[in-house]
């Protein structure tokens, strides 16, 4: 394996609030290698986006603390490096999809313009050749009539072609890493997939590496190499793909996987997870899943660390990992 264009190391964030503070990210530590596609998945408020953001710098300054752990992209420290370094980085080096592209398009300019000043901004190209390059990038997206397009404003277009161009506006200066939270959220099923096929086309065509924040497991499923489980801001469970959800090791990830509606029989009623969330200013000792697990026992008021699954590279904080020898 090479240099990870990622890696948050026992990363502890936490949001300070009136009389109380949230803490919202418990030792999270995570990798992407060159090339990868990895994803991030678990209930909201679990921590998924808060580390996409913090990952890019996109935290406002002053908003949240850090009390433990590093981060370094692309071989920046994230933490350390001032908003006009991050500036840099960002676009250039690395780039973000959010989930919804009406809210990150500028509505009151044009496709075109906003294109140019991406481009523009990290490479040097004059504006007819940065418009060529523009032309290009939406052509590539499978986009039919590129040139008409630059020249409308984001409402005039469907979901699915806002964020074919938001892809566009990510990909135009070869990034090595594509951070995509919930990219698809706002489309429906057939365009969703659409998106994703074109998404990963283009990161392979040009080595671009995947952190894919999501909810849904069946679009980690399709799409990733590797995954990461995330449960009050922390890792519970991480490996290849195909290891976690076919021998998934946490009752977390277990549950998850159950209440999926594929999994059900037709006229059965879906599985839940009881209870809920834990409040993330005043999380319970010990594993912060006890509260909802089925296999809760005395040693659960301690938190476990993450341990080996069925394999070295499948980890599972849970200690019913540690009730058997491990292969």
């Amino acid at each position: 394996m090479g240099q990870a264009v990622l890696t948050i190391e026992n990363l502890d964030l936490e949001f300070p609030g009136f009389r109380t503070t949230a803490k919202a990210l418990n030792g999270v530590t995570l990798f992407v290698q060159p090339g990868e596609i990895v994803g991030v998945v678990g209930e909201s408020g679990s921590g998924k986006s808060v580390t996409a953001m913090v990952s890019m710098g996109l935290l406002p300054k002053g908003s949240y603390r850090v009390t433990r752990g590093s981060v370094q992209l692309l071989g920046h420290d994230v933490l350390g490096q001032s908003e006009r370094q991050l500036g840099e980085v960002r676009g250039r080096e690395a780039a973000m999809i959010f989930q919804e592209p009406m809210t990150a398009l500028n509505p009151t300019r044009r496709i075109g313009q906003q294109l140019l000043d991406v481009i523009r901004r990290h490479q040097p190209l004059g504006k007819q050749q940065a418009r060529a390059k523009a032309v290009e990038l939406l052509r590539d997206m499978h986009i039919a009539d590129p040139e008409q397009v630059l020249d409308r404003y984001p409402f005039e277009l469907s979901g699915g072609m806002r964020q074919r161009i938001m892809i566009a506006l990510a990909f135009s200066c070869d990034p090595q890493l594509l951070i995509a939270d919930e990219p698809t959220t706002a489309l429906d099923v057939t365009v969703q997939r659409q998106v994703l096929l074109l998404l990963r086309e283009k990161a392979r065509q040009r080595g671009t590496a995947i952190l894919l924040i999501t909810h849904d497991m069946a679009l980690v499923s399709q799409f990733c190499d590797r995954m990461y489980v995330m449960y009050t801001g922390a890792i519970v469970e991480e490996g290849p793909t195909g290891q976690v959800l076919a021998s998934p090791s946490h009752p977390y990830t277990q549950g998850l996987l159950a209440s999926l509606p594929e999994r059900a029989a037709p006229g059965q009623d879906l599985d839940t997870i009881r209870g809920q969330v834990p409040n993330l200013a005043h999380l319970p000792t010990g594993c912060t899943f006890k509260d909802r697990c089925a296999y809760r026992m005395p040693r659960c008021e301690q938190r476990p660390g993450l341990m080996p699954a069925d394999s070295p590279a499948h980890l599972s904080a849970c200690w019913l990992q540690a009730q058997e020898p491990q292969p």
